[in-house]
């Protein structure tokens, strides 16, 4: 029957004891075995350097940067850019950090091999920064010579750097130019949204949204003007109609008047015209029309007198001399007023057809501004919208075109080696004292294996609670030892003792001395 032994504590630290010899001696070989492993696996150093990530020169209040990627972000795509296979390859080929495999293993496994022994990462920022805040980053390069990682590590460092201020600059240049692009294209559209407003305010000059109060107050006082044009108007109708009546008067009096000089004696004529000739004479020059008709009347009816007619000829039928008649003063003054309202009928009605047009003008701009403004409200606010983006495109080309001077001068954000790489003294793997402890833990470990494992195949009776386990009744006593142990050791075969132990009896207690 096979005994299934419960141990506690007690009984595990009197079973190490037992066997300190086997776990002192199993610890110090674990610590030898690692200390010469520490020594046998070939040295690997690690070169270190730290970046650290400079403000620019002038702040975002005055020039505000182009490049606003979080600082992670841009370190992973540079880290890709320079640990690519193309980089790589270049600096195998400069360093050769790989001599004994040169020749024997493939290119691609060395690159690999480099890219692995190659790490960058950030700097952890400050409390309360955000991470695109971010101080630097570190780049630690681990290879089998120091002076070749502390070299590929300034190399790296470098690359960094100069992918940093290329990536920058380019990434400005191109901003600029895609601004400066849709600045072209948008000041096309802006000109073309001017040409059309143009176009819209010459084609209703005067019907403009701007233009209704103004048109409003010409209109209110256009009225009144009509109003007394109409009433001039009709006053001089009505003066002509009156000056008319009394020109026909006077008329219808100096034609009674010349029939009665008909009957007058040819001298008597000639002597009535030369007083009406002297009278014209007094207020017209010779040249006179009516100067030269009464001259030539005058000299015709000397010459009729001359011939000798008889001077008392009243005979019916006779033919008699035609005397031109004179008009008065009164009647051409008459005349002159006529004239007078004719030209004061025309101008006033000129002027009264004048205002109904352009208060019919005005009354259909105010008619149709309603309909003109919502058409250009439209057109302003395509207007508004093009010169907006005309004006926030032209503001941002600017502020990148200074962004891009900085980055050209080198004065804006750029990474500085804080600390130059490092030429490692010590290696950093394998550590000899991590090993040599590891090594110690090891064998510990497995002393304290080897003495479990043994105690679980150990078939013999140490304890009552053995016995009890093996017989399957309660013990009645113990064994009291007081000779050696070889005399009382139990032999077993197959769990069965061959021969019984001695029971003593000591007090009202048993007491387990020795087994």
């Amino acid at each position: 029957m096979e005994v299934h032994r419960q141990m506690n504590v007690e009984q595990y630290l009197t079973l190490l004891l037992r066997r300190r010899w086997l776990l002192l001696i199993t610890t110090v070989l674990g610590g030898a075995a690692g200390f010469v492993l520490s020594r046998v696996i070939p040295p690997q150093y690690t070169s270190h350097t730290m970046v650290l990530v400079e403000e620019p020169v002038v702040t975002d209040n005055y020039v505000k940067p182009v490049v606003n990627e979080d600082l992670n972000q841009r370190l992973a795509s540079m880290q890709g850019q320079i640990l690519s296979r193309t980089r790589l390859q270049d600096l195998v080929e400069q360093f050769h950090p790989f001599k004994k495999d040169s020749g024997r293993v493939p290119m691609e496994v060395m690159i690999e091999e480099l890219r692995r022994s190659i790490k960058v990462g950030p700097l952890n920022p400050m409390p309360g920064t955000s991470s695109h805040e971010l101080p630097g980053f570190t780049v630690d390069v681990t290879l089998g010579d120091a002076r070749l990682a502390q070299q590929i590590c300034e190399q790296i460092s470098s690359m960094f750097r100069n992918q940093n201020i290329h990536q920058r600059q380019k990434q400005a240049e191109d901003t600029t130019e895609f601004l400066a692009k849709q600045l072209e294209e948008a000041k096309v559209k802006l000109n073309e949204q001017d040409a059309k407003v143009a176009a819209f305010k010459s084609r209703h000059m005067g019907a403009l949204p701007e233009d209704e109060k103004t048109n409003l107050t010409l209109l209110a006082g256009m009225t009144p003007q009509l109003e007394a044009v109409t009433q001039s108007l009709n006053q001089a109708r009505q003066e002509k109609t009156f000056l008319e009546s009394m020109l026909n008067q006077q008329l219808a009096e100096l034609k009674s008047a010349s029939d009665g000089l008909s009957s007058k004696s040819l001298e008597q004529q000639l002597k009535d015209m030369q007083g009406q000739l002297a009278v014209l004479q007094r207020s017209y020059t010779d040249k006179h029309p009516r100067v030269i008709q009464l001259k030539s009347a005058i000299a015709q009816l000397e010459k009729q007198i001359e011939a000798g007619p008889p001077k008392d000829q009243t005979v019916a039928g006779e033919l008699k001399p035609t005397i031109p008649v004179t008009e008065t003063p009164q009647i051409q003054q008459l005349r002159a007023q006529l004239h007078q309202q004719d030209l004061i009928i025309t101008q006033k009605a000129k002027q009264q057809e004048d205002l109904q047009r352009e208060i019919r003008v005005l009354q259909n701009r105010i008619e149709s501004s309603p309909a003109i403004q919502q058409e250009f409200q439209a057109l302003t606010r395509d207007y508004q919208t093009a010169l907006n983006f005309y004006n926030d495109l032209l503001k941002r080309r600017n502020e990148s075109q200074m962004a891009t001077a900085l980055e050209n001068d080198q004065q804006a954000e750029k990474f500085r080696v804080i600390d130059p790489p490092s030429l490692p003294e010590q290696p950093s793997f394998p550590n000899r004292r991590l090993f040599t402890l590891g090594g110690v833990c090891v064998g510990l470990a497995m002393a304290v294996g080897i003495v479990h494992f043994s105690a679980m195949r150990d078939r013999s009776l140490h304890t009552r609670r053995d016995v009890e386990a093996y017989l399957g009744v309660p013990a009645l006593a113990l064994i009291s030892h007081t000779g050696s142990a070889g005399k009382i050791r139990y032999l077993t075969k197959g769990g069965i003792p061959k021969r019984r132990p001695e029971l003593s009896l000591t007090g009202s207690s048993w007491k387990e001395r020795n087994v």
